[in-house]
């Protein structure tokens, strides 16, 4: 029999408002994809190429689209792929802290340059009282108050990180955790390199698989709640959208540090799974300033990438756009879009 992965899916039929449950059937040697619904025990899709599919996007908790279905792998469908693909396969958080929000689009390249994934991300604040929760752990040492203070000081970015060995990845990128010894020990961590001591190192990572499941779900809930609030201001803003396209070719830290090197405030941040972007995740930006929806559409470029390329070359649309469907980003139009198209991406990214 021909190797191939299996994996049990959900997806959620708007029209008839159901959960339907297939078995995804990945086919190794010509990426050909199968579907079968369980229900009602019977093919649903034929072998067939599916172009959007990668082995390198099947893991368990991933979303595939897949002829305009968004599925939901929640499980591995056979031992053959748990054995394959599920041994190494981990999830961490990494938390980035007040002090390097603004290095976020360098911090992003270096997830990128390693091979991981981040398949969630939200822009909060904490207050006292969730640095507190989050920090339990460390209440009885004599820093805890000093980092309870500077990681409610500012915003974070929270995120998912998603691959092989990610724990140890993620940790050993980071470097040790008193900056100073990062920089005498891992002179190429990002704590060596952004770090300023033993607090302020940068940004946060799990230190083992069960502390990741609690500090993703303090984060990001899958059961009851939405976790800490987002950052978006829903005033003088406007909204910009990195494409799916541009998020799975990682060119999402590129972007960002584009944007701040233009001089516009990121004030909040946040992945999504729109059904109108239907090829995968997107990350959604709340750009605030005065007059910001006039002057940032400007510097997205002409909506054609080619076009802008010729006109504006310096645009993140001539920069990063390949053509007149992936245009990199998307940003409102209209100046009084700018807060609703605002509010419709982070009223969805914190329920």
């Amino acid at each position: 029999m021909e190797d191939r992965y299996a994996f049990l899916a959900e997806w959620f039929d708007q029209h008839a408002s159901l959960l339907r449950r297939f078995l995804l059937f990945f086919y190794i040697t010509d990426g050909s994809v199968e579907m079968y619904d369980l229900k009602n025990r019977k093919k649903y899709l034929k072998r067939t190429k599916c172009d959007s599919v990668n082995q390198e996007d099947l893991f368990v908790g991933n979303r595939l689209n897949i002829f305009s279905r968004q599925l939901h792998l929640v499980d591995y469908g056979d031992q053959f792929t748990a054995n394959k693909l599920g041994s190494e396969k981990e999830r961490t958080l990494a938390l980035i802290k007040p002090d390097m929000v603004s290095k976020i689009g360098d911090i992003l390249e270096l997830i990128n340059a390693s091979k991981l994934m981040v398949t969630k991300a939200k822009m909060t604040k904490l207050t006292w009282s969730q640095a507190e929760d989050f920090y339990v752990e460390h209440q009885s040492k004599p820093f805890f108050s000093a980092l309870v203070h500077f990681m409610s000081s500012g915003p974070v970015v929270a995120m998912e990180l998603v691959g092989d060995k990610a724990l140890s990845i993620w940790r050993e990128l980071l470097g040790p955790a008193d900056s100073a010894v990062a920089l005498t020990e891992a002179p190429q961590s990002i704590r060596a390199q952004f770090g300023t001591d033993a607090i302020k190192n940068v940004a946060h990572g799990s230190d083992s698989i069960a502390v990741a499941a609690r500090e993703l779900e303090f984060f990001f809930p899958s059961t009851v709640g939405h976790g800490p609030s987002n950052t978006a201001l829903f005033t003088d803003c406007t909204c910009c959208i990195i494409k799916p396209h541009a998020v799975s070719a990682g060119l999402t830290g590129k972007i960002l540090n584009s944007i701040s090197a233009a001089g516009f405030e990121i004030s909040a941040l946040g992945m999504a799974l729109i059904t109108e972007l239907c090829s995968g995740p997107c990350m959604a930006l709340e750009i605030h300033g005065a007059d910001a929806p006039r002057t940032f559409r400007e510097f997205c470029g002409p909506p054609y990438p080619e076009i802008a390329r010729l006109l504006r070359p310096n645009t993140l649309r001539a920069l990063y756009g390949t053509d007149n469907v992936k245009t990199a980003v998307h940003c409102t139009d209209l100046p009084e879009d700018g807060i609703l198209e605002v509010e419709f991406f982070f009223k969805i990214l914190d329920r």
